[in-house]
């Protein structure tokens, strides 16, 4: 396509449709007609050039055009409130559900590898020998472990806690797009600590304890890990398998949705964080802060499972972009 020629040729429109938007309220019934049907092709003409031009200086210039006036013809936009609110109740769940498949996947491998690597340890006393020394490991599985929920504020900790994991799950989200390569080591390493320290524990008659200390925030914690890889693994099979769409089509779509997941997990993040803070090393009751950890699991899962799968029966994706609306053509 010949890019000036295009431009020539609707450059006339696209300054008629900045006038009449920078006209405000003062518009003519004729003139917001025109304004509403102006808008249409440019969003028409925008569409043309992304796929047939890689002049960034037009491809912004229409973009910013066609989003002004999107506005002035839809009007004010929505309250925050509802934005929250529709991500919350849609967008969020929808993404986590549809991924469900990629979500289970790692939960189960991961659950495989640390049980596989705590069976190895229990019943192997050479690789304890190689974790440490005796007193080193006696001291880890009666004092130490315990000791690390409550040897800070419980404030400070679950502060702590909220960031680290955090961290841990945009990495293992956002490099998803290296094809899922750091995802992966991302998984294992969580898995292998988790499965490291719940050998040692049982090795040493301590699997109680393990399990009391684990449970209460670790269900939460690690489904948002589980989630969390999998959106990166989704992401980095995109690229290798984008299905009918073109890759780049393909690739912006899951990262849309992925972004969803990850401010989604934000707040998921911080109950975990939360829980582990001020109830798992707080609650003596071992009983009441296992309960506590399942009631937060539970209600996530149906969370997802209940507006996820009504949202995406009604055709959500969790793909936060919005499109403009585009006048007809034909071909």
């Amino acid at each position: 396509m010949d890019v000036d020629a295009y431009v020539a040729a609707h450059n006339a429109e696209w300054r008629r449709l900045e006038w009449l938007i920078n006209r405000g309220r003062k518009l003519t019934g004729a003139e917001a007609d025109e304004l509403v049907e102006l808008y249409q092709r440019t969003a028409t003409h925008l569409s043309v050039i992304r796929s047939s031009s890689p002049d960034p200086e037009l491809v912004a210039r229409l973009s910013s055009l066609v989003a002004r006036g999107r506005a002035a013809v839809a009007g004010a936009q929505a309250p925050l409130w509802r934005d929250v609110t529709q991500f919350a109740k849609v967008s969020f769940p929808a993404v986590a559900y549809r991924m469900r498949w990629w979500w289970i996947g790692c939960a189960v491998l991961g659950n495989l590898v640390a049980l596989a690597l705590a069976i190895w340890i229990v019943h192997s006393p050479e690789v304890q020998a190689g974790l440490g020394t005796p007193d080193e490991i006696r001291d880890l599985v009666e004092h130490d472990f315990a000791n690390y929920y409550t040897e800070h504020s419980a404030s400070s900790f679950a502060f702590q806690v909220w960031v680290n994991n955090a961290w841990v799950s945009a990495v293992a989200l956002i490099f998803g797009i290296l094809l899922g390569i750091p995802t992966v080591y991302v998984l294992l390493l969580n898995q292998v600590n988790l499965g490291l320290i719940g050998g040692l524990m049982f090795a040493y008659g301590k699997g109680d304890v393990f399990f009391g200390l684990i449970l209460p925030h670790g269900l939460l914690e690690l489904t948002a890990v589980y989630l969390a890889c999998a959106a990166g693994l989704k992401l980095g099979w995109t690229i290798i398998d984008p299905g009918p769409r073109r890759r780049s089509q393909a690739l912006a779509e899951e990262g849309r949705a992925a972004v969803s997941i990850a401010i989604g997990l934000v707040g998921v993040l911080l109950v975990s964080g939360l829980i582990e803070g001020f109830v798992t090393g707080w609650v003596h009751t071992t009983w009441l802060r296992i309960s506590i950890g399942v009631a937060a699991e539970a209600a996530f899962l149906a969370y997802v499972i209940v507006l996820g799968r009504r949202a995406t029966r009604q055709g959500v994706t969790g793909d936060a972009d919005i499109r403009p609306d585009a006048a007809p053509v034909a071909g």
